[in-house]
């Protein structure tokens, strides 16, 4: 009788009490080998660790058009874009167009930048000298190569009969091999492809006129002006300005604000943390948090209005 009756005690207790559900965080990154999905890891370890009933794992995607249509559809939480591409998704516009996605931003995390690359022998010292030489500007379609195009046009040096749209790794090689002059990338600095051209070749890094880039910037509000520091790359003794595209943290529009707001401060409460799990990962700031391209999810304004 005394066995039944503890039974029924126990069994009495769970129903008052249920287990807390594991919340399950999916993170929309890119490829293995890119900036996104070693940023996007560390935040799901970080996640792991740090946050009560909170289980979280960064996602393998095709990266920013990818995530964006998976978190607005509810398949993922949240995910990484590029500003350009989250700005135009919002607005229905670009590879959205007409077709307006419903998402929100989080948080500005760190400048992608449009790295320029010349061989010495080639005697580029500017962006105008690039329209009488043959470059790569990145993967068809990719933002690296619609960036690319933009920059080039804006400055009347854009040549289509020169331009070759090729892996970063593939224009690293035809640079090496004598078949390209230049290579033009979109990533985080310092980024794989030119550690390993700036090791092997003589190349130098093409700087923008900051001054000429305002009109670029006012067509394309969601671009922003930085310098690729000295010392970045072998061989690189001073600062160099360039545009950059950054990359930015976002969920969808309708997203559960407690949970965003957690997730939000999990990150931003650790980010000596983060910021060892990859060069960018470090240059993530709670001054530049705010500084997206679009509005932000109200979770994450609740964090941020807070600090």
């Amino acid at each position: 009788m005394l066995k039944k009756l503890s039974l029924a005690a126990v069994l009495m207790a769970s129903a008052i009490a249920p287990a807390t559900a594991q919340e399950r965080v999916s993170i929309g990154t890119g490829g293995t080998g890119g900036v996104f999905y070693a940023v996007g890891a560390g935040m799901a370890d970080l996640l792991n660790t740090m946050l009560d009933n909170v289980t979280a794992n960064a996602e393998v995607t095709g990266a920013s058009i990818e995530n964006i249509r998976r978190v607005s559809a509810g398949e993922m939480t949240m995910g990484f874009s590029s500003a350009s591409v989250l700005y135009e998704a919002l607005a229905g516009e670009g590879a959205f167009d007409g077709d307006a996605q419903n998402v929100a931003a989080i948080a500005y995390l760190y400048p992608a930048v449009l790295q320029i690359a010349a061989t010495a022998e080639s005697g580029a010292t500017s962006i105008a000298d690039l329209a009488d030489l043959n470059i790569s500007i990145g993967p068809p379609g990719s933002n690296s190569s619609v960036f690319a195009e933009r920059l080039l046009t804006h400055e009347d040096a854009f040549n289509i009969g020169n331009v070759s749209f090729l892996s970063y790794g593939e224009a690293t090689g035809a640079i090496k091999n004598g078949q390209l002059d230049g290579s033009i990338i979109l990533a985080g600095t310092p980024a794989s492809a030119f550690i390993e051209l700036f090791t092997t070749e003589d190349v130098n890094l093409i700087p923008v006129d900051a001054a000429n880039m305002e009109g670029l910037i006012a067509d394309y509000p969601y671009y922003e002006v930085i310098d690729i520091a000295a010392g970045t790359y072998e061989g690189q003794e001073s600062d160099v300005a360039a545009v950059g595209d950054p990359a930015i943290l976002f969920t969808s529009a309708d997203a559960d604000p407690e949970l965003i707001e957690a997730i939000t401060k999990t990150l931003f409460d650790n980010l000596e943390t983060l910021g060892k799990v990859h060069p960018a990962a470090g240059q993530i700031s709670m001054e530049r948090a705010t500084a997206t391209p679009i509005a932000l999810h109200p979770g994450a304004e609740a964090y941020f209005s807070s600090k």
